[in-house]
């Protein structure tokens, strides 16, 4: 046997099933996670695909994993955050979830503004006309935090720290 048989590559651990799913649940219990996220958390535990791929399939069948309802927890937790509707979206994406979740279309129009609107007040308490750098400014973080342009115009065009 030559030292070149020893380093190639390191046995593949015995993979069991129930350790992979016991480590899965355990991740759920504590929050909702996309079947991406758990398949990502799962591989940096060394477990190979296919067996992450088969406890996954087998957690949706049960209901213990679920997208849509990740997406819905998710999006909630984000609109009370602050957050915008561009911003959710491009962040569901990044975790697996590439379409527009019912949750997301459930907040009305008006909401978004009122969430646009109180996230400006926090930030910059406005009074007074702004100069056309500091609507800028303002409509920059409003942007970052996910509103669409029509939202954030829609809120700066407002009266000068009128509220709701």
């Amino acid at each position: 046997m030559s030292d070149h048989d020893h380093h190639d590559t390191p046995p593949e651990k015995e993979e069991d099933p129930a350790e992979i799913e016991a480590r899965a649940l355990k991740l759920l219990t504590r929050r909702e996670h996309s079947r991406q996220e758990l398949y990502f958390k799962l591989i940096q535990r060394q477990f190979s695909s296919g067996a992450i791929e088969t406890v996954l399939n087998r957690l949706e069948d049960q209901g213990w994993l679920d997208d849509e309802r990740f997406a819905q927890v998710f999006v909630r937790h984000r609109v009370e955050q602050g957050y915008g509707p561009l911003r959710i979206l491009a962040d569901l994406q990044q975790k697996g979830v590439h379409w527009q979740p019912e949750a997301l279309s459930e907040v009305t129009s008006e909401q978004w503004l009122e969430q646009a609107r109180a996230q400006r007040q926090r930030r910059f308490s406005p009074r007074g006309p702004l100069s056309w750098q500091e609507q800028g400014r303002q409509g920059r973080f409003l942007s970052r935090r996910g509103f669409t342009r029509e939202q954030v115009e829609a809120v700066l065009n407002e009266g000068a720290g009128d509220g709701p």
